[in-house]
């Protein structure tokens, strides 16, 4: 068999029993967070033009969009991958070379699910099946040093989900999977230099084209199977050789990935967490801050740092601000919470955040480069007047996985997130909805997010 045949296989075969128990609840805490980020969203700027372009463009009514109204599934697991996506809010998996964001495949599993009347079990299954491609992809095979983005192993994973949720034989998720690894290798230059609005839809992007691949290879479409391996594939073009014995596989990926505390790049959670702790600790005042260094390794320097993926001092939009740690640093030091709200345009713009951000300094530490991605350390040091500097290191912070966030903690992040759109009726609908999954069918969760409020 190729590679995309044997993970055809795997696709296959695995059932919602090869997860553990652990493994569900962490899923369905992804879940949960998922659909707070995506309620959190709902009227973004990006969010409304995507909403535009599927009104103008139509589509059969056989899948439901977050805030109302059905479409195609393709379409709506364009719309609903936005709104996961858009706040920057959602989880993440580190591997040394790659870090992707495997709650992107939500809206196109969702979708899937739901056009095939799938059961709460069986979508929770699908979507560890994606959970467990993109992120064991990303560990293999990165691709973000050879100039592509993490959404590229994203068109396998969106595949593999959608090809589950609609019961596909072997033969046709493997074609599923080789149509959309070959059409969806996206660049880099997405998240480098002036971030546009596309850094939030690319993978949403992805979701549309890998959901519309596996549809077409389930009435018959076949893709080159030899998308690893072959001639100009993968492997050949932009990756290395790599091995996933995915026979051996479980899904059980999903309990190394970590949630989000703080609306920021996930690098930057740890730090956030430290300067906070600090703050308490200590008492200073931004107001008294000379400057801030930040020791930090290397992964983070690189992408909102100011390193090789640019300068983060010219902060003047969302998209940059929420990848750029000096502006993350300064903000929360002035605001107390680094939530949607501090990625307003008028908050962006003031000038206490511009000018403290300038004080912001960071550097990659050998010590620490080595200790990620099993830890997400970092040490600050602010220098205060005559002299005063206050130092702290961190390890990690509540949410990574060494020091998981309870069940609890993901309901308030959700109501947060999703008060403005949900009354407490809807709001507690979909949370138990979501905490009792296996006992229900997917549509009764659509539903549910289709009576939220735009």
């Amino acid at each position: 068999m190729t590679k995309v045949e044997q993970l055809a296989d795997f696709v296959v075969n695995v059932s919602f029993n090869d997860m553990s128990g652990f493994a569900v609840r962490e899923l369905k805490s992804r879940v949960l967070d998922s659909l707070g980020c995506a309620l959190g969203a709902l009227g973004s700027e990006p969010v409304r033009f995507v909403q535009q372009q599927i009104e103008d463009f139509g589509g059969r009514e056989r899948c439901t969009l977050t805030g109302g109204g059905k479409t195609a599934p393709d379409r709506a697991a364009f719309f609903n991958s936005t709104l996961v996506r858009y706040l920057d809010f959602n989880d993440s998996y580190l591997a040394k070379g790659e870090t992707c964001h495997p709650s992107d495949n939500l809206g196109a599993v969702l979708a899937a699910a739901e056009y095939a009347n799938a059961s709460g079990r069986e979508f929770l299954t699908a979507l560890a099946v994606a959970y467990q491609v993109q992120c064991r992809l990303s560990e293999a095979a990165p691709v973000r040093s050879k100039g592509f983005d993490h959404t590229t192993q994203g068109s396998y994973s969106v595949a593999a989900g959608v090809a589950k949720a609609l019961n596909l034989d072997r033969e046709k998720t493997a074609n599923a999977i080789a149509i959309s690894g070959t059409a969806y290798n996206a660049l880099r230059v997405t998240r480098t230099g002036k971030l546009s609005h596309w850094k939030g839809l690319a993978f949403p992007n992805t979701a549309f084209g890998a959901t519309h691949a596996a549809f077409l290879a389930m009435r018959g479409v076949t893709g080159p199977l030899e998308v690893f391996e072959g001639n100009k594939g993968f492997i050949d073009t932009i990756a290395e050789a790599f091995e996933i014995g995915w026979s051996q596989e479980n899904l059980e990926v999903v309990t190394k990935t970590i949630l989000k505390k703080y609306n920021a790049e996930i690098h930057s959670q740890s730090a956030i967490e430290c300067v906070f702790e600090l703050q308490r600790e200590s008492g200073f005042r931004p107001e008294h801050v000379q400057q801030i260094e930040i020791e930090i390794f290397d992964v983070a320097h690189k992408i909102i740092g100011g390193g090789e993926e640019g300068s983060k001092i010219e902060v003047l939009t969302k998209e940059i601000a929420d990848h750029s740690l000096p502006y993350i640093i300064a903000v929360a030091l002035l605001d107390g919470e680094v939530t949607p709200a501090q990625y307003a345009p008028e908050r962006i713009r003031r000038g206490d955040v511009q000018e403290l951000l300038r004080r912001v300094m960071v550097r990659p530490a050998p010590e620490y480069s080595a200790a990620f991605p099993a830890e997400m350390p970092c040490r600050i040091r602010v220098h205060l007047g005559g002299g005063q500097i206050l130092s702290k290191e961190k390890r990690d912070y509540p949410g990574f996985f060494t020091s998981p966030l309870p069940w609890d903690a993901v309901k308030d992040k959700f109501h947060h997130l999703a008060d403005p759109h949900a009354d407490r009726v809807l709001r507690e609908g979909i949370v138990n909805h979501v905490a009792n999954l296996e006992q229900i069918q997917i549509s009764e969760l659509a539903k549910l997010l289709g009576q939220v409020k735009l």
